[in-house]
C-alpha cells in the first residue's frame, strides 16, 4: 500500500511539474488583411517552423493570386484581352474551375470575371483622400458587356476569353481557399489545434483546450460586437459587411461588395455570416448572400448546401436560420430577429 501511494504521489508531483499548455500567436500581412495565427498546445520549436511556413506560403499565394502586383493573376489579367490561347498558371486555373460551379449557383452575385469593374472603383487605393466614383458611363458599358466566367475558353492548361472586357479578381474568394490550404499544411505538421483568422475571416481545428474556440461577429453599425458563437473542428466562419473597405464621398459612403447587375455597391445587407466546412465556399457565399439581401439569400444558400447563415439587412434588421440561431448568443438588444424556414 505504501508503494502505491508513493506512486501515486510521485505522478501527482510530475504532473504539477509539466507545463500548462499554452496559446502561441503570429501575424502575417497577406490578402490585403492581417492574418492572425493561433496554436494551442504547440511546441515552441514547431510553431516557429508553422509560422515561418505559412508566411512564405502566404506571400507566394498573394503574389500569385493579387490583381495588383506583378504575378500570374495579373499576367493573365494582361493577356486576356488578347483573345488569343496562352498557358495560364496552374494555381489560378484551380481558382478559376472552382469558381465556375460557384459562380452558377449564387446566379452569378459571386463573380469574379467583373475585375476590370472592381479596378474602376479603386477601392485598394481607398485610404488616398482624392479617391471618388467612376463616371456612370463607364460603370453602365461594363454592366452591358456582362463578363462571365461562361466567357473563358479552357484547353487543358491554356485559357483564353470572347470577352474583352472580362478580367479576373479573386477578392471574395482566395482570402478562403488561402486560409483552408493554410489549415491543412498546419495539419500536416502534426497540429491538432489552431485558428487562422485573416481580418474576422476565419477557420478553426481542434479546440482551445477543454473548451471550443469562441467567435466574435461584429456589429455592422455600432462599436463592438452582435452577436458571438462556438466554432466547432473544421470549421469556417466568414463575415462580408459594408463596412470592411469603404471610402466617402460627398458625405456618401462607398463600399466594395460590388453587385455585378448594376456595377454599383450593393445595398440590400448591411452584413452576411456564413458557417461551412470549406472557407473558400462560405468566403463567396458570404459575398453572394449579401449582394441578394433579404428577398434572395435562401434560394442561393440552399443551393449551395449553407446551414448556418446570419443576414442583417439594410434596415438593420436581423435575419437567421434556424440551425444558425441555435449557435449565436447576441451581445446586444436586437431590434428584429426573423428566422426563416430551415436550410
Amino acid at each position: 500500500m505504501k508503494y502505491y501511494i508513493f506512486i501515486s504521489l510521485l505522478l501527482l508531483s510530475l504532473s504539477a511539474c509539466q507545463p500548462k499548455p499554452k496559446t502561441l500567436q503570429h501575424s502575417s500581412l497577406s490578402f490585403g488583411t492581417l492574418i492572425d495565427i493561433s496554436l494551442y498546445d504547440v511546441d515552441d520549436n514547431l510553431a516557429q517552423q508553422a509560422f515561418d511556413e505559412l508566411d512564405d506560403d502566404f506571400k507566394q499565394l498573394h503574389t500569385a493570386w493579387s490583381p495588383w502586383v506583378a504575378g500570374s493573376l495579373k499576367r493573365m489579367n494582361n493577356l486576356l484581352p488578347s483573345g488569343g490561347f496562352f498557358s495560364a498558371d496552374p494555381s489560378v486555373l484551380e481558382l478559376i474551375k472552382a469558381s465556375i460551379p460557384l459562380s452558377k449557383a449564387t446566379q452569378h452575385l459571386y463573380n469574379p470575371a467583373i475585375g476590370k469593374l472592381i479596378n474602376l472603383w479603386q477601392f485598394h487605393k481607398s485610404d488616398e483622400a482624392d479617391i471618388q466614383p467612376p463616371a456612370a458611363e463607364k460603370i453602365a458599358q461594363l454592366v452591358k458587356q456582362n463578363p462571365q466566367l461562361s466567357d473563358l475558353e479552357i484547353n487543358g492548361i491554356r485559357i483564353r476569353s470572347h470577352n474583352p472586357a472580362l478580367q479576373l479578381s479573386f477578392g471574395a474568394f482566395a482570402k478562403g481557399v488561402g486560409i483552408d490550404m493554410g489549415i491543412k499544411h498546419l495539419q500536416s505538421l502534426g497540429i491538432k489545434n489552431a485558428i487562422l483568422n485573416a481580418g474576422g475571416d476565419l477557420k478553426v481545428i481542434g479546440q482551445h483546450g477543454q473548451r471550443p474556440w469562441r467567435i466574435a461577429i461584429r456589429h455592422p453599425r455600432q462599436n463592438g460586437m452582435i452577436a458571438s458563437l462556438e466554432a466547432r473542428d473544421g470549421e469556417a466562419v466568414f463575415t462580408s459587411g459594408d463596412y470592411e473597405r469603404f471610402y466617402m464621398y460627398k458625405g456618401k459612403r462607398y463600399h466594395h461588395i460590388l453587385d455585378p447587375r448594376t456595377g454599383y455597391p450593393a445595398t440590400a445587407s448591411q452584413s452576411v455570416t456564413v458557417i461551412h466546412k470549406n472557407a473558400g465556399l462560405a468566403d463567396a457565399a458570404a459575398t453572394a448572400l449579401f449582394i441578394a439581401g433579404a428577398d434572395g439569400w435562401y434560394d442561393i444558400a440552399k443551393k449551395l448546401g449553407l446551414k448556418y447563415v446570419m443576414l442583417i439587412d439594410a434596415k438593420g434588421n436581423i435575419i437567421v436560420s434556424p440551425e444558425m440561431q441555435k449557435r449565436l448568443t447576441f451581445m446586444q438588444a436586437t431590434p428584429t430577429l426573423i428566422v426563416s424556414p430551415p436550410l
